[in-house]
């Protein structure tokens, strides 16, 4: 008998069992021992826990269902099989010779399988991968999968297996509900398709679409004068330009813009505003923090002069008779003159000889020059800043200082919104972007000249011209604005376009046509003529003609942009398509897209935004987007017979052939693992070279992705599932009376601490025994309140915030540091209003060490469920009477003790010394030895003496299992070993464990395998 089927320790290394010696162990041992202890409940008669012994006549039938074998092993191994009320009692020795024949059934199947990846099954994307996905496809994160049924998980506890996630109808019109959604959210632009965080298929969704975007590509740009200052400062270190402005995040082209206008020594610089700027800007003290400070002052100044004091300031139109200020003809004639004037002063504004001007006092509502009573004026006091000499002779320099202090320094870089345009309050914030400041009608206005010319290179430029552009042809902003031009003069001025003008009669807002260029011009005549026949000065009349050909221009011009563009979205379809499938389109692919588009247009009669709808919603609903299918690339299965009488279970190999993956489908393979998403731009471009199998390249992209922040994917999808805390974002068993410092704040602070923590370890290469026994943990403020942290415990300067998370080193001083004493975890793994030693026991051993427990009995006792109510008892004291009861202590004396030791952190994690009715707590527990264990740094202990291998042994099955998307095989085994020996020898570190797996033929390998007449 080999050493490994007796109970007697072996001295040298077993020997590999042959298939005669397990076949003959099994007659002679293993059978007997199932037919005497095990089938009288697992049995052909009403099998408990549907497993049935009897079914096992031969080595092949246990393999086919080893994972049930491996169950039996460990129950067997902790003696809870047979069960403690089962009357007859297997010997120590035929116990461990059935254990041994288990353990030496899988070693034989890893032998005889070495160097088998395994299946690779085609399966559908998991609901969180559909999300990640469908975020970086889109750019938005749409969470549709909210509303799909739930995943189910694989034997190892992961939902990202083809074993585990089934197709349903249910789940199809689930599918087809989320594809109409995303495609409604598509916008169509200059450049292709876009997509936006809601539906944009009315008028008011595209409006606030494009608005969004250019006033958020506004805010991006660096506009702080303060900024360009103190980059101009730093320049005396000698450092470039292009660094400079790199560090400060500055324009680089506008500072050198500045740096010249500073640096001038032309005679008009040394006068003026130029020549304050530059006297002001060389007074700046040395030290960089007084620098800051005077940068500031010197903005301040800047603003000051060139917004407040010689901006132009333009008065409404001249109008008569029936017209009116508020009209968009007056309002849009008003927006030009700001708009071109931005780079401009007013020179009337200037104290010549140092006599202040007079200028007209401001009037809100009316015309300059037409109001009642005698026109006011304002005088103001003697400013040096704006002094000119009397001398004409001498005027010249500073009127070229005010010129090109001007051009540099634009009283406004760019408009997001502005007030009423006939009022004197233009700068009003009334809440509506990029509009025209018309009165209860929408217009739309651009005004960024300066922000355009000073502070954009080329690129920028373009993006901001494109997206105005898009906002033409996407929400057609010049027609609508033009459109409420007509809807003013009927509903607001109630002037003109009335009955009593019956030549308007066919002029109406809701009517599209009346944007026609053939229209516009009719209109525009008659409307000129009116303002004629009314006596209106020939300078209002030429502005409402500009009006009405500018706006024309404006329009025909989107009609254009938007014809234009289509054929750029028929490209951009596809290109959507072959990011959706994560690989290129085959020919026939992208005819059967362009026809399926040209189709809808012509036979279907449906408009171009439509058709590509329908397009997008194809792609979506395509199986090479909903699917998993990372078997393409490889060579096709060999299909030649094996020889005759080769079984599954035979002495010689088992007929399976390892194929490479192709680049692509590894290319997916990483991402989803790694990233729970599909391949970026860089590793598909990898995968299109040919060159992403090989190992450099491998784990050079590894190490990359791994650092980009979707990687955080991987803590919330593996460390989430593993630790079973995915889903406490929806956690709600606390009662919030009792406890009301748990509210959603709190509870999503928890829910992230564990990512924060593993994603440093991934992203960081930290030690993976760090999970077990590290001193530190992140923390923001609501959780550093909640763990009764203070500023103290950060580094100088740092102070917690409720949005930003920082690394406390010495968090052991406040009972945390690692994993296990996490709020999230002693808060789930309690009963609401009280603890739960057998909850978070049961976690630590089943999740963290990876134990296989049975579930309780159908009918066990029940613990009150809020400690105030256990009376003279302790919960530890209950607990121990409940586990006096049979059908309980076995389970109980594996896990109670892991539990105890948490006994000081109440039913949300907080720490106490006493227990909900008042009686002090005790967290020590006895641990197998013998030994009492107290508190955290009690079980850490026991864990490094005792259990630390089982840890790393479930890390690494669990990662390989996560990454692999399947549950493991015997033939997995010498990974699972390498990948232990890998962590021993390179300090635990995470990128050992993971460039084991990323380069391990399991990992870049399919399966294709024969399979004999005789096996099928």
């Amino acid at each position: 008998m080999h050493a490994w089927v007796g109970p007697a320790r072996a001295t040298t290394a077993p020997a590999a069992p042959t298939k005669a010696e397990l076949e003959q162990q099994f007659q002679k041992t293993v059978r007997p021992f199932l037919a005497t202890y095990c089938t009288p409940c697992h049995g052909k008669n009403k099998p408990q826990a549907q497993l049935d012994f009897t079914t096992y006549s031969d080595v092949a039938s246990v393999l086919k269902d080893y994972p049930h074998w491996a169950l039996t092993q460990e129950r067997m191994t902790h003696n809870e099989m047979p069960p403690a009320s089962f009357t007859k009692k297997p010997s120590a020795q035929q116990r461990a010779a059935v254990i041994a024949w288990i353990k030496a059934v899988r070693q034989y199947e890893a032998l005889r399988n070495a160097g088998d990846p395994g299946p690779v099954l085609a399966r559908r994307l998991s609901n969180a991968e559909y999300d990640y996905t469908i975020r970086d496809l889109t750019g938005q994160d749409l969470k549709l999968a909210h509303s799909f049924p739930v995943d189910p998980a694989n034997q190892e506890g992961f939902d990202n297996s083809g074993e585990s996630l089934t197709f349903s109808p249910s789940l199809l019109k689930k599918y087809y509900q989320a594809a109409k959604e995303i495609a409604d959210h598509a916008a169509f632009t200059s450049t292709g398709i876009a997509f936006a965080a809601h539906p944009v298929l009315s008028e008011p969704d595209r409006e606030k679409f494009c608005t969004q975007r250019i006033v958020a590509f506004y805010k991006r740009q660096p506009t702080e004068l303060a900024d360009y200052f103190f980059a101009a400062w730093k320049l005396k270190s000698g450092k470039p330009l292009a660094t400079v402005a790199a560090e400060e995040k500055v324009s680089a082209k506008y500072l050198e813009t500045i740096c010249q206008l500073l640096a001038s020594t032309a005679p008009e610089h040394q006068v003026g505003p130029v020549g304050t700027l530059k006297k002001k800007f060389l007074a700046l003290s040395d030290s960089p923090e007084e620098a800051k400070k005077g940068c500031t002052e010197l903005r301040d100044w800047v603003v000051r002069l060139r917004r407040n004091k010689i901006a132009w300031r333009f008065g409404n139109l001249q109008v008569s008779g029936d017209f009116r200020n508020g009209s968009f003809t007056n309002v849009l004639w008003k927006d030009r003159q700001y708009a071109t004037h931005r780079l401009q002063f007013n020179p009337k504004l200037l104290q010549v000889g140092g006599v202040p001007a007079k200028r007209p006092a401001p009037v809100r509502g009316g015309a300059l020059g037409q109001v009642d009573g005698p026109q006011t004026f304002l005088t103001d006091p003697v400013d040096p800043d704006l002094f000119v000499p009397a001398e004409e002779a001498e005027q010249k320099p500073y009127l070229a200082s005010f010129t090109d202090f001007s051009r540099v320094f634009p009283d406004m870089f760019y408009i997001e919104e502005r007030g009423l345009m006939e009022s004197d309050n233009i700068y009003e914030h009334i809440g509506r972007f990029l509009t025209g400041g018309t009165h209860n009608a929408v217009s739309f206005f651009r005004d960024d000249a300066p922000l355009r010319e000073l502070v954009l290179d080329e690129k920028g430029q373009k993006e901001l011209d494109d997206l105005w552009r898009d906002f033409g042809s996407i929400a057609g902003y010049n027609e609508k604005t033009f459109l409420q031009g007509i809807f003013y003069e009927r509903n607001e001025a109630q002037t003109i376009l009335v009955e009593r003008d019956p030549e308007f009669n066919f002029v109406k807002s809701e009517d599209r046509a009346c944007a026609s260029a053939e229209k516009i011009q009719r209109y525009g005549e008659l409307y000129l003529a009116k303002a004629k026949r009314m006596g209106t000065v020939q300078s209002t009349l030429d502005a409402y003609d500009d009006y009405f050909k500018w706006s024309s221009a404006c329009i025909r011009q989107e009609e254009k942009d938007r014809a234009a563009a289509e054929p750029g979205h028929l490209k951009a379809l596809l290109d959507f398509a072959q990011k959706a499938f994560r690989r290129p389109l085959t020919p026939a692919e992208r005819t059967d897209l362009s026809n399926y588009y040209a189709h809808a247009r012509q036979q279907g009669h449906v408009s171009h935004e439509d058709a590509l709808r329908d397009g997008l919603m194809r792609i979506l609903m395509s199986p090479s987007f909903l699917f998993r299918v990372d078997l393409d690339g490889g060579a096709p299965p060999p299909t030649t017979k094996p020889k005759a009488g080769i079984t599954s279970v035979s002495d010689s190999p088992a007929q399976t052939k390892a194929v490479p993956l192709s680049d692509y489908a590894l290319a997916s393979r990483l991402s989803y693992f790694l990233w729970s998403s599909l391949p970026d731009a860089e590793l598909l471009a990898h995968a299109a070279k040919g060159d992403l199998h090989k190992t450099d390249v491998l784990l050079a992209q590894t190490k990359r992705m791994v650092k980009d922040p979707k990687a955080k994917a991987l803590a919330v999808e593996f460390g989430g599932n593993w630790l079973d805390f995915r889903r406490f974002e929806e956690h709600n068993a606390v009662d919030r009376a009792r406890f009301p410092a748990f509210n959603d704040t709190l509870r999503q602070a928890m829910f992230d601490e564990p990512i924060h923590f593993m994603l440093d370890t991934f992203q960081n290469n930290g030690s993976v025994l760090d999970w077990l026994y590290g001193k530190h943990t992140f923390v923001n403020g609501p959780l550093a309140k909640h763990y009764g942290m203070d500023n103290l415990s950060l580094p100088p300067g740092m102070r917690f915030d409720e949005n930003d998370w920082v690394r406390v080193e010495d968090a052991d001083k406040y009972g945390r540091g690692g994993l296990l004493p996490m709020a999230i975890f002693l808060t789930q793994n309690a009963s609401g209003l009280r603890t739960s030693p057998v909850k978070r026991g049961y976690w630590v051993v089943r999740r963290v060490l990876g134990e296989q427990i049975p579930p309780p009995p159908a009918v066990v006792p029940e613990l009150p469920k809020d400690e105030s109510q256990l009376g003279e008892k302790t919960l530890r004291q209950a607990l121990e009477v409940h586990r006096t009861n049979p059908a309980c202590s076995g389970c109980h004396a594996r896990f109670d003790s892991y539990g105890l030791v948490f006994e000081k952190f109440g039913p949300i994690g907080e720490r106490r010394t006493k227990d909900g009715g008042g009686k002090l707590v005790d967290n020590s527990a006895p641990f197998p030895g013998g030994k009492d264990f107290a508190g955290v740094e009690g079980l850490q202990d026991f864990l490094r003496q005792k259990r630390q291998k089982d840890f790393l042994d479930t890390f690494g099955r669990k990662l390989l299992s996560y990454s692999l998307g399947r549950t493991l095989l015997p033939s997995d085994e010498p990974l699972l070993m390498e990948l232990q020996r890998r962590m021993s020898t390179g300090g635990y570190r995470f990128n050992t464990v993971l460039e084991a797996i990323v380069t391990s033929p399991q990992f870049r390998n399919r399966r294709a395998t024969v399979t004999s007449t005789k096996d099928a």
